[in-house]
């Protein structure tokens, strides 16, 4: 019973934090203090997050994004993506950029770091996962345009069956064999349709306050023990190639973040609008990009890139937002 308590501990701190917490900012930064502590008890006693009994933890990772996606789900409702007709260009910009910074970028830093195989299958898939469930509070953080936010994510994810599969196929098809039509139906299953079926829940109890309390606690849960399984499995190849691993990480984040803005605003998205892009298309699903890793590329190591992606991300986005925060756009019509 070791190894469930050691996850059952770390469970309970993820929650404790998150729940503690009294404002969007303070609750990101306590969950990346979660996420951050999850990770050294992998490293530490990776022995406690492999088995529990026979059965390997890695056959958590996928249900634990599902109800990751259910809880987003309950958080849309039709108007987010009704809003798509209503600013069809911003939408469209940051769409864009997502799929194609993001996978290219993570080739050319895989072969640019000496990646190949797996580790390097990884990295590219973490550029081709959809934009992550914490950009709306960071572009919130970060005056940016919250309306926007959601539906660029929303948008991105409804289109990740296709977009996702592709890119893999044309990138990561380089470094390992991709079964595209494998991860399509992946990615339906394990994202599609539980954001459906929250849908569905939101719309049935949408007077219910208690789901927008409960339910991100238990995502950002499911997202600490995602990564600290995922960790423990890998983590002497961690371990191994950790520096050059954290470089990629680092530019790759930082490229998105960069070239997110600056394309946006090369497309005429006002200032708040381009926030919004640079957030969106810097923060990736990288539970997602655990999950696939595991159901279709079969390998933890193809996970390690989203293991460290997931907590850096969250970081380097707590200060970009900040920094924004203390300067808020400006709102003139000159701006757009």
């Amino acid at each position: 019973m070791a190894p469930l308590a050691g996850l059952l501990v770390l469970v309970a701190l993820a929650s404790l934090t998150v729940a503690l917490s009294r404002s969007a900012r303070f609750a990101q930064l306590t969950f990346t203090a979660a996420v951050t502590t999850c990770v050294a008890a992998a490293l530490l006693y990776p022995h406690l997050f492999l088995t529990v009994g026979s059965y390997k933890l890695t056959g958590l990772i996928v249900p634990l994004i599902q109800i990751i996606m259910f809880g987003m789900g309950t958080t849309l409702g039709l108007a987010d993506f009704a809003r798509v007709l209503a600013m069809p260009w911003g939408v469209l910009v940051g769409t864009v950029l997502q799929f194609g910074v993001m996978p290219c970028a993570g080739f050319l830093l895989a072969r640019a770091f000496g990646f190949d195989g797996e580790v390097a299958a990884g990295i590219v898939l973490v550029g081709a996962a959809p934009g992550g469930v914490a950009s709306n509070v960071m572009t919130y953080l970060a005056g940016g345009n919250v309306a926007l936010s959601v539906t660029m994510t929303a948008v991105s994810t409804l289109l990740s069956p296709v977009f996702t599969p592709l890119a893999m196929q044309g990138l990561a098809g380089r470094f390992v064999p991709v079964d595209a039509w494998a991860m399509m139906v992946s990615i339906i299953q394990m994202i599609i349709l539980p954001i459906i079926a929250g849908l569905a829940l939101n719309r049935l109890l949408r007077d219910q306050r208690w789901m927008p309390r409960v339910l991100p606690i238990v995502s950002m849960t499911a997202i600490c023990a995602i990564i600290t399984i995922i960790t423990a499995n890998s983590r002497d190849q961690l371990i191994a190639v950790a520096g050059a691993l954290i470089g990629v990480v680092i530019c790759h984040n930082v490229i998105g973040f960069t070239l997110g803005y600056w394309g946006a605003r090369l497309c005429r998205l006002s200032e708040a609008d381009s926030r919004t892009a640079s957030i969106e298309v810097g923060l990736q699903n990288a539970g997602m990009a655990s999950g696939l890793a595991i159901s279709v590329l079969h390998s933890t190591d193809a996970g390690l890139a989203a293991a460290i992606f997931g907590p850096w991300m969250n970081a380097a986005g707590s200060v970009l937002a900040s920094y924004w925060r203390q300067r808020p756009p400006a709102s003139s019509s000159a701006d757009h």
